[in-house]
């Protein structure tokens, strides 16, 4: 039988941390992702995300929502590539972290995004779902760079990347819905990665490898 992930490769990777299970999101896993985002992201008006998705009203979250994900799958060629990973812990859903690049065959950069529902979080799921995806892409893809950024006062985030080893690589000014903001960018390589002290485990690499051109 065909499965899901020989028609499309991407829905075969599948990252597991000693916690955390990685894939890439599903339709059927739409309405778990709804639901974890409908049950808060952050604090009411502080948005960590540019485009601040987390506070529409619940009537337009879910189609919003939904249609990222196919979006992302729609646009998703070997020059150009947003992977979206739904994140499990226990058969619970707990946010999604994306990984994603821009003629990653030539400049072997990969850059990275993610929300967690906020009852997941201060309890090191972000750290580890992103040494998850950073290491994968580094020992699997054969990165040079990974990316991030987050609001300067985004303590949180920026403390995960701090503790992973990232850099800071300069400050931007970002449009952040209505207002602007100070965005800190920061920079990791497989040099100043801080490696956690447990192993990766990858499913079905070797046909998004392929799939990629790589």
């Amino acid at each position: 039988m065909t499965s899901l992930a020989n028609i499309w490769p991407p829905f075969g990777l599948i990252l597991t941390t000693p916690r955390l299970t990685l894939r890439a999101v599903l339709d059927a896993d739409i309405p778990s992702a709804v639901a974890a985002a409908r049950s808060g992201v952050h604090e009411p008006g502080k948005s960590p995300f540019s485009t601040p998705w987390a506070e529409l009203p619940e009537d337009e979250l879910a189609p919003n929502m939904a249609q990222w994900y196919w979006r992302c799958r729609a646009n998703f060629t070997p020059a150009s590539w947003t992977l979206l990973l739904a994140v499990w812990h226990e058969d619970e859903l707990l946010g999604v972290q994306d990984i994603g690049a821009k003629d990653f065959a030539t400049l072997k950069t990969v850059s990275t995004g993610s929300w967690l529902k906020q009852s997941a979080q201060g309890r090191g799921f972000g750290k580890e779902m992103r040494a998850a995806v950073v290491g994968y892409a580094f020992d699997y893809l054969n990165a040079e760079v990974a990316e991030s950024e987050a609001a300067g006062w985004n303590k949180q985030s920026l403390g995960v990347s701090t503790a992973l080893g990232y850099e800071p690589n300069g400050i931007s000014r970002h449009a952040w819905g209505e207002k602007v903001e100070e965005v800190q960018k920061v920079r990791l390589t497989p040099t100043t990665f801080k490696r956690p002290d447990w192993t990766l485990k990858v499913q079905g690499h070797e046909e998004l490898k392929t799939y990629l051109g790589l």
